[in-house]
């Protein structure tokens, strides 16, 4: 049994005395329903209040609205819960991963980019600041990845880079800013991804790595977060073949299973060669790298089995209340078992001091903590941030600075993902003609004569060179979660780059930094990494000469050609 005066708890007795009396006062169906992370799909007040009284969850998750609404939800759920809920954000880049309208700072790769420890901190800061005004108190992150593989979508610009130094400075940095909040943090993908290109949301993912290859990376990684006292870990749906068979030879191929249902991986190297005590959680359970390696029926309990202890999101409530609860009656999940998962879970809510705050009535914060949500404050903290990842890659042909004084009449090429992203299992609208919209503008106000508008073919080259001083061809690839690829897509043959020999061209990424791949004519290229319009706008001070490029790009950048570098 997991000892919660250590690491990471650091309980006292009287804490203690609540997580014992607490389990010894639940029933069977109680305790099962601490196992399950509930995704919030309706706000009804009385349907949330079934789900509890129903399923007695130990945790919830959301889709992402306005404060207001996920203020009263939160509020809804805390005072009709009996034990306080884990309530979860994934705030990875700062407040927009918990609200709508919330401050984005930056991601993983800006931050590598930008090389600053304090920014990783203070997007911490926010992120755990905004959500918490609605009542959040769990932050699923950070991502601590690694990205070897430049053609992975999934953590390309979640994950800080390729090094496990850079990874762990930025992430303990990360936990800091989240501590001094009140904030348990997630780290993931255990046992890490970015070594494959393929999508977990779609297959198993596999990390191929070598087991002394993996303590060198990614393990070096997980143990100096444990040691630093990391309070819970998402287990990804991602196998890591070499650790399985050293941990249990004669493991077959088609016995290997992803971390989040493997016992080797989970209870034999995450909590017993790497003596991590805290909370595993599953990653998302409705993606098919799940799915598909057992039936629903077998993994709803299996995972707790090996060794998670929280299961992330139903597919269907009550069959999957159902399973679990079976699980345990037929002996798959034992007695054992499920009280170290109890005495993790709620170990987490004392420690966070959860209980205290329920008997004091301040769980939920005054209505107006809500004026945090887009401050002042964090919006300068953002552009602070921006002004320090950009990065410039390379501008071989000397095009920058580009200013209205010498090529005023822009033509602006906006390439769109189009097809949107799948979270938490729901499909999100693209947001391409929002950002397009919002750049169009960014440049009008700076002085430039800027058509944004896409001809039915391409017409005379020499036309197009009276027509226009410069183009600037803005890549907006941000989806994931949908497809085991994202590649530039030229939905029409006049976009395609066949004026980049007549005109000053600049590309400019504001999502997936390796498009040079697709784009290795490029002379001029840039990383913004997002899309938010204080990036966009600082990204076209840069381009001005108005703000020098600061970033760093990271050597896969150029996806492995010569021709890139150009």
């Amino acid at each position: 049994m997991v000892n919660l005066k250590e690491k990471p708890f650091y309980l006292k007795e009287e804490d203690i005395k609540w997580v014992e009396e607490t389990i010894a006062g639940m029933t069977t169906e109680e305790k099962i329903g601490q196992l399950f992370v509930y995704m919030v799909t309706n706000r009804d007040p009385a349907v949330m209040k079934s789900v509890l009284d129903r399923f007695h969850v130990g945790a919830i998750r959301y889709h992402n609205a306005p404060k207001e609404e996920l203020y009263e939800q939160n509020r809804i759920l805390q005072e009709n819960t009996k034990i306080p809920l884990l309530i979860a954000s994934n705030c990875e880049a700062g407040g927009n991963g918990g609200i709508e309208g919330g401050t984005a700072v930056a991601n993983g790769a800006a931050v590598a980019a930008a090389d600053s420890e304090e920014m990783a901190y203070e997007m911490s800061c926010v992120g755990a600041s905004e959500s918490a005004a609605v009542g959040c108190n769990w932050n699923f992150a950070p991502v601590v990845d690694l990205l070897f593989n430049w053609r992975n979508t999934i953590v390309q610009t979640r994950a800080f880079n390729d090094n496990p130094e850079d990874t762990i400075r930025y992430a303990k940095a990360f936990m800091r800013g989240a501590k001094e909040k009140g904030f348990a943090t997630c780290c993931k993908h255990f046992p890490g991804d970015g070594t494959e290109e393929n999508d977990q949301h779609l297959l198993m993912g596999i990390n191929d790595l070598s087991c002394t290859q993996w303590d060198n990376t990614f393990g070096r990684v997980y143990q100096e977060l444990i040691d630093d006292g990391v309070m819970t870990i998402m287990a990804g749906h991602i196998a890591l073949p070499s650790y399985q068979r050293e941990l249990h030879p004669g493991l077959k191929n088609e016995e290997i299973l992803p971390a989040t249902l493997s016992p080797e991986l989970i209870t034999g190297l995450l909590k017993e060669k790497m003596q991590f005590h805290g909370l595993v959680v599953t990653d998302a359970s409705h993606m098919i790298g799940m799915f598909a390696a057992m039936p629903r029926k077998e993994q709803v309990p299996r995972a707790i089995a090996a060794g998670c202890d929280c299961f992330l999101f139903f597919n269907d409530p009550e069959e999957d209340f159902g399973y679990m609860l079976e699980g345990y009656r037929s002996g798959i999940i034992t007695e054992e078992r499920l009280k170290d998962a109890l005495y993790r879970i709620l170990g987490v809510k004392a420690a966070i001091g959860l209980h205290r705050k329920q008997a004091e009535g301040t769980l939920m914060p005054p209505r107006e903590a809500l004026e945090v949500v887009g401050c002042r404050e964090h919006r300068w903290i953002a552009k602070k941030a921006a002004d320090q990842f950009i990065t410039l890659v390379k501008d071989t042909q000397s095009i920058l600075p580009l200013t209205p004084e010498k090529s005023r009449r822009l033509k602006l090429v906006f390439i769109g993902g189009g097809e949107g992203m799948v979270v938490a299992g729901k499909l999100i609208k693209d947001n391409s003609e929002e950002v397009k919209e919002q750049l169009l503008r960014l440049l009008q106000q700076q002085g430039f004569q800027v058509d944004a508008q896409t001809p039915q073919g391409k017409g005379k080259m020499e036309d197009f060179q009276a027509k226009y001083d410069a183009c600037i061809v803005a890549l907006h690839v941000t989806g994931f979660a949908q497809y085991n690829s994202m590649r530039v897509k030229w939905a029409s043959p006049a976009d395609q780059p066949w004026y980049v020999s007549q005109i000053p061209t600049i590309f400019l990424s504001l999502g997936f930094p390796n498009h040079l791949i697709d784009v290795p004519m490029a002379r001029t290229y840039i990383n913004a990494y997002f899309d938010s319009e204080t990036v966009m706008e600082a990204a076209i001070e840069k381009i001005m000469g108005k703000s020098e490029f600061k970033g760093r790009y990271q050597e896969n950048v150029f996806c492995g050609r010569w021709d890139t570098r150009l």
